[in-house]
């Protein structure tokens, strides 16, 4: 019993301190100093200064809206003279964080349903009725094989099928491009971003911007960094690429827009800057399948009842708005 007071005593009542040894030394003491400068040196330099590890971090949450504007014209013995403008290049109107704009075209008018020979390649050639299998429809076929072989001209034949007639020939892609003039259509980029965390928001129309100036502008990369209207030319030539082979056979570039916002400072520093890439391959030697194109048909009745369709396949660019923030 006497122990386990004792032990409780000296718990409570005694107190213990570390022994002091002062070493009088040059070379130990600009060492000590040396590795405490070293810790400092890095809490304030990299930590705090640099990395900024005092701030809290937010992820943004952005959205993107692109209106194109621009006209072109074109007269052609198949379509004559038209005009071209934003509802007949932007397809389709509205997209989500992208835009296509068609530079270029191969339009098939006038289809209807029927029997019609195949466009001649390695597959569809024949020489007799027994080289074509009715029912059959291949992957690259335009439609479903009869079991009839037929003359596409005068000295070749090729296995008929049922399909949108007269079959769409995209063997040579026009060159030129089409719409040429989509250079200098220009686009303006809306972009909203919010902070959830810190309940900040912004745009990149700027407070300073009226309408005025909206309608003047044109972005450059040194005397105007912050307009947010872009000529389609001058985007693809940042991107590191030529305008007039793009547009034949079309491609995808992506709109970079990276936001640096030390929410420390002022809200008017908080700024966005633009870079531009191109996403689609084109490496000359691995160059199968390039660019960026789809199809799509305008269907109209005639007055005898018949369905026809006009059958475009559109080359164009495409661009993706990727947003960024440094906050």
């Amino acid at each position: 019993m006497a122990g386990c007071r004792a032990v409780v005593a000296g718990f409570l009542f005694e107190y213990d301190t570390p022994r002091i040894v002062l070493i009088r030394s040059r070379k130990v003491g600009l060492m000590n100093r040396a590795v405490q400068l070293l810790i400092l040196a890095y809490v304030i330099g990299w930590v705090f200064v640099w990395e900024k590890g005092y701030q809290e971090v937010d992820s943004v949450v952005s959205s993107v809206t692109t209106k194109a504007k621009g006209v072109a014209v074109t007269n052609t013995s198949e379509l004559g003279f038209r005009i071209w403008d934003v509802a007949d290049y932007v397809i389709p109107a509205q997209e989500k964080d992208s835009i296509f704009i068609m530079t270029n075209m191969i339009i098939t008018m006038n289809q209807t349903q029927g029997i019609c020979p195949e466009i001649p390649d390695k597959t569809t050639v024949c020489q007799s009725d027994a080289s074509c299998t009715a029912g059959s429809a291949g992957t690259h076929s335009n439609g479903v094989a009869t079991g009839r072989c037929v003359p596409f001209s005068r000295t070749v034949k090729t296995c008929e099928v049922a399909a949108w007639c007269p079959l769409e020939d995209d063997t040579i892609v026009p060159t030129p491009a089409f719409l040429m003039a989509a250079e200098n259509f220009t686009l303006l980029v809306k972009n909203n971003i919010w902070y959830p965390k810190f309940n900040f928001s912004k745009r990149n129309i700027l407070p300073s911007f009226n309408t005025s100036y909206l309608k003047s502008c044109i972005y450059n990369a040194k005397t105007d960094p912050f307009c947010p209207i872009f000529r389609l030319g001058r985007i693809v030539a940042s991107a590191g690429h030529s305008f007039q082979d793009m547009a034949v056979e079309g491609g995808i570039i992506g709109i970079q827009i990276k936001w640096e916002c030390n929410l420390d400072r002022a809200a008017a520093l908080c700024l966005p800057s633009y870079s531009f890439r191109r996403l689609d391959n084109r490496d000359t030697k691995h160059n199968v399948s390039p660019g960026y194109n789809f199809r799509f048909a305008k269907y109209y009745t005639s007055p005898a009842g018949m369905e026809h369709r006009t059958l475009v396949k559109a080359y164009g660019i495409r661009l993706g708005n990727l947003t960024s923030s440094l906050p």
